[in-house]
């Protein structure tokens, strides 16, 4: 395909998307209006559900379908930076020297380290219940283990974190969100309906497969983020080209 070609095709899809987007502001409600019907009815359906966080509800059970998509993005990044910063014929990977790191960094980073770990894990376990979820608890426990990266070296964090567990595990995830709405496809409801008990109310097995598919999301996201910063990191400190460049 020509770069005129593309120019064209972007600039077709930039004018259809202009156009939706102006169609969509065009019918919004006045800001500041004390009548918000998707929100009355989200929360109304979060509750029926025994979900105490309506976020969750909508993103894992009223509108699992778009996170579906969601995650299909994340993934699809991830598979193409992994292609893209693969290691090519003209480079080669160099062990990384050990890091000169100032003693209060290094404690603080350690202290930290498990403590953003547990908050990271405690923001997925307990989304259905408070704000937060997979998405925002994925990242935090990713980056958390990054921590030691600051306060040792490189070569520490390679220990704690083999990126080809991360890949599979963001594979599995994927499939454990797919395989959850094709059982209850199966099952003889639609895709992705919230059909499992709805448990207690305010509890962490409340809210039917909201907690499933949140549990799903947040080992995706993790795993998806640790990949995605190996690749990088390993780009900045590891593989260099053969000139030495």
């Amino acid at each position: 395909m020509s770069p005129r070609t593309r120019l064209w095709l972007v600039l077709a899809a930039g004018a259809g998307l202009a156009v939706l987007l102006v169609a969509a502001c065009l019918d919004l409600p006045r800001f500041g209006g004390d009548r918000h019907p998707y929100g009355d009815r989200a929360v109304r359906e979060a509750l029926a559900r025994n979900a105490a966080n309506t976020v969750s509800s909508v993103n894992f059970d009223q509108r699992a379908f778009d996170t579906l998509g969601e995650m299909s993005i994340l993934f699809a990044a991830v598979l193409g930076c992994v292609v893209l910063l693969r290691q090519t014929r003209d480079e080669h990977r160099a062990r990384p020297e050990p890091a000169e790191v100032a003693i209060s960094v290094r404690r603080y980073a350690l202290v930290v380290l498990p403590v953003a770990l547990l908050t990271g894990l405690y923001v997925i376990a307990h989304g259905q219940l408070t704000p937060g979820g997979g998405f925002q608890g994925g990242v935090v426990a990713a980056t958390a283990l990054h921590l030691l990266y600051l306060g040792a070296d490189y070569r520490a964090l390679e220990r704690v974190r083999p990126v080809g567990l991360y890949e599979v595990g963001d594979a599995l995830a994927v499939s454990a969100f797919v395989v959850t709405g094709l059982a209850v496809l199966i099952g003889g409801t639609a895709f992705l309906a919230n059909t499992l008990p709805y448990g207690t109310f305010n509890t962490l097995s409340s809210g039917g497969t909201v907690p499933l598919l949140n549990a799903a999301i947040g080992m995706e996201v993790a795993c998806a983020v640790v990949v995605l910063l190996a690749r990088f990191l390993d780009q900045a400190v590891e593989i260099e080209e053969e000139s030495g460049t």
